[in-house]
């Protein structure tokens, strides 16, 4: 029973990546045409700000965003389905820590490259958004 459940936790880790991936593309593509549909500024040339933009230009503006937002959510949805699988087969247990735990992991990274103190308020900021998602799952 034991070999069967260690089998299954690692399909289970697989196949979370895998869905996770096309989930957070999707989604982030969805946010970033949504967020650039609401921009006034979507099209504009700044060298010519009295021309008005075409419907190609701010067609081509929302794709570029779309497509930027959904990488970026693919890539921040893996980075944390994996650090969230990597201390869920660690621990050993499979809890709301986990989550919180990979919050803070997933944030503390992304923040990190601006420094010390955007690093750790990407882990607190993650990880409380992580137990605050689990406490409203669970």
């Amino acid at each position: 029973a034991s070999r069967l459940t260690i089998v299954f936790h690692q399909y289970h880790c697989i196949t979370s990546k895998v869905v996770v991936l096309p989930q957070g593309f999707v989604l982030g593509g969805a946010f970033g045409v949504f967020t650039a549909g609401i921009d006034t500024n979507v099209g504009f040339d700044p060298k010519d700000p009295l021309r008005t933009p075409t419907a190609r230009e701010v067609l081509k503006d929302m794709g570029q965003r779309g497509m930027s937002y959904a990488k970026n959510f693919a890539i921040v949805g893996a980075m944390f389905s994996c650090t969230e699988c990597i201390i869920e087969s660690h621990r050993g247990v499979s809890d709301w820590k986990n989550a919180v735990y990979s919050g803070c992991v997933t944030g503390g990274a992304i923040g990190f490259r601006a420094g010390l103190k955007a690093g750790v308020l990407g882990c607190g900021g993650f990880a409380a958004f992580s137990a605050a998602i689990e406490y409203y799952l669970r």
